[in-house]
């Protein structure tokens, strides 16, 4: 703490008044002088600990004077304040924190890329370094020189948790689904099981570690496939070969599904879905089939839903592990179902997800005030719609119709 000073009558800097036992300087501009008791209450910034009369919240919530932050700009991802020397492959200066959980790092150029691809080995190149790779001539995976393919090599195989292909693409968009299916897997069929997963998988998926799964299991990741393609071609009979050969499910695994944002009309509908489902967390969570610490409702997030709903950057704060993560950049991800082995039931899902998206889509506050948001009103339109049978079916079987 600087020593006082004596002087005559100086004013306070703060409050101005020029009677006072004793005057400090202010660490930002010593010529000017601050009463005791308002120095004493004074802020101090968070890095060079200087006593200043006001401080900016930069990217990583810190409190830094003016000159701790002097030429420093607003993120391109959550605007607030942040040094420009960490940037994007764009030029765009952003965050240690957005970097980290919406950029990649390029393993060429050293910079963050919100649009990076899948290098063999498990690096990635931003959209510009990416030209430098030589390319699968049958996946289309960039390679590094000499290198082989190992997607191609490896087919039965069980990736690393943070494995992130290049998205391959099946049936007509905008709407596209990702599943995630945590299987627990016998350890004595573990190499017989991931072998006829991979086959009957083929370009539609690939497998993932994931620890969560006790004893031991994998976890099932397809592409971006529409609903009428899952339903239509995702190997179904693959979830029985697995139960014959002693895999199962129970209330410990789940069943994940990322639904593209570009799915959706507007933000606004994408609140309306938000809507939906947390006005209805009774009955969701009976068609999910458990409640789970991976999936709650989460109060907080629920409160942040309209924001959320514009944009992945609003997410900063939350948890991931919740209802509907809304962290992913491309998709949000809903994450409330038990896993299962039962053609049905998985169905329901992937046709729930749909649905909810669909019965959304039109709503107006005329249907709202009309009862909209009401279970047994979404579950009447379930029923007139031939395409969702599944979930129609499900919902009966559950009692949760009405």
């Amino acid at each position: 703490m600087p020593h006082p000073i004596l002087a005559t009558d100086p004013p306070c800097a703060v409050c101005w008044r020029r009677e006072a036992s004793g005057w400090y300087q202010l660490d930002e501009d010593s010529s000017r002088l601050v009463c005791e008791s308002c120095f004493v209450a004074l802020p101090e910034c968070e890095r060079c600990h200087a006593t200043v009369r006001s401080l900016a919240v930069v990217a990583d919530d810190r409190q830094l004077c003016r000159s701790c932050t002097r030429g420093w700009v607003g993120c391109v991802s959550c605007r607030e304040l942040t040094d420009p020397h960490v940037r994007t492959d764009t030029g765009d200066p952003v965050c240690s924190r957005c970097a980290t959980v919406f950029f990649d790092l390029c393993v060429s150029c050293e910079r963050y890329s919100a649009a990076s691809r899948y290098v063999s080995g498990g690096a990635r190149a931003c959209t510009r370094c990416a030209a430098l790779y030589d390319s699968c001539p049958d996946c289309g995976t960039l390679l590094r020189a000499g290198r082989v393919c190992e997607p191609c090599g490896r087919r039965a195989w069980v990736w690393n948790y943070s494995y992130k292909p290049d998205p391959i693409f099946h049936g007509d968009g905008p709407l596209y689904l990702g599943m995630e299916l945590e299987v627990i897997v016998p350890d004595y069929r573990y190499s017989k099981c991931v072998a006829v997963a991979a086959d009957h998988l083929g370009d539609l998926g690939y497998l993932k570690q994931d620890s969560s799964i006790q004893p031991q299991g994998f976890e099932l990741v397809t592409h971006p496939m529409s609903y009428r393609h899952a339903i239509d071609h995702f190997p179904w009979a693959l979830l029985d070969a697995l139960w014959d050969l002693g895999c199962e499910t129970d209330q410990t695994v789940g069943l994940h599904v990322h639904a593209s944002r570009d799915g959706f009309d507007s933000p606004a509908h994408i609140y309306r879905w938000l809507k939906l489902l947390y006005r209805n967390e009774s009955a969701v969570t009976i068609l999910a089939r458990r409640r789970s610490h991976y999936a709650p409702f989460d109060r907080i997030a629920r409160a942040k839903a309209r924001e959320t709903a514009k944009s992945h950057q609003h997410a900063l704060g939350l948890e991931r592990y919740q209802a509907i993560n809304p962290y992913p950049r491309k998709t949000l991800e809903l994450r409330v179902f038990a896993s299962s082995l039962e053609a049905q039931c998985v169905q329901a899902a992937l046709a729930f997800t749909t649905a909810s998206i669909d019965y959304t889509r039109a709503l107006r506050v005329a249907d709202v005030r009309a009862g909209a948001w009401e279970w047994s009103a979404f579950a009447s339109w379930v029923a007139r719609q031939p395409d969702y049978q599944p979930l129609a079916v499900e919902m009966e079987d559950l009692a949760c119709a009405c």
